[in-house]
């Protein structure tokens, strides 16, 4: 008889342990939702937020008919940001990189392909030929140190941000 007992009390100790497993294992299960929220992806503080790859009217290569094709860039942040040695390019390899520009907090600055004279809000490649492909392309922009912040596609696919 003294056998029994011990036969009982290993099946309650099993049946203990499995029931505190399974309680920790609903408890993660329900916690890892809630943990997983703290993670999701942040909205960058700079971003391509817009793009003009095919210039209204006729692709003429005039000044007028380069400078309205652009990149806007967005600050969404409460800080201004230095882009100075910050690259935008295309697929391609054309590179404009920024140069003595900080950009504001929550502000945008629109990239144009021809020439002008910059301005807090406008800043030019000084091209003479257009650079983002009207059928497609990537425009990325990286920080100074070559580290990849965003990009946007077009072409057979809709625009994407």
């Amino acid at each position: 008889m003294q056998g029994e007992p011990v036969t009982v009390s290993s099946t309650t100790a099993r049946r203990l342990t499995a029931a505190t497993l399974t309680a920790a294992a609903l408890t993660a299960a329900i916690t890892i939702p809630a943990s997983a929220a703290d993670h999701r992806p942040h909205r960058q503080a700079v971003e391509i937020s817009q793009v003009q790859y095919d210039s209204p009217g006729r692709d003429d290569r005039s000044n007028r008919s380069l400078n309205q094709e652009w990149v806007e860039i967005t600050n969404y942040s409460r800080q201004s940001v230095n882009l100075n040695g910050w690259t935008l390019s295309d697929e391609d390899g054309h590179t404009y990189t920024f140069d003595h520009y900080r950009l504001g907090a929550r502000s945008t600055v629109r990239v144009h392909t021809g020439t002008s004279l910059d301005t807090r809000h406008d800043v030019y490649q000084d091209r003479r030929a257009y650079v983002w492909n009207n059928d497609r392309d990537t425009a990325t922009l990286r920080n100074d140190r070559g580290r990849f912040i965003d990009d946007a596609s077009w072409g057979r696919r809709h625009f994407r941000r």
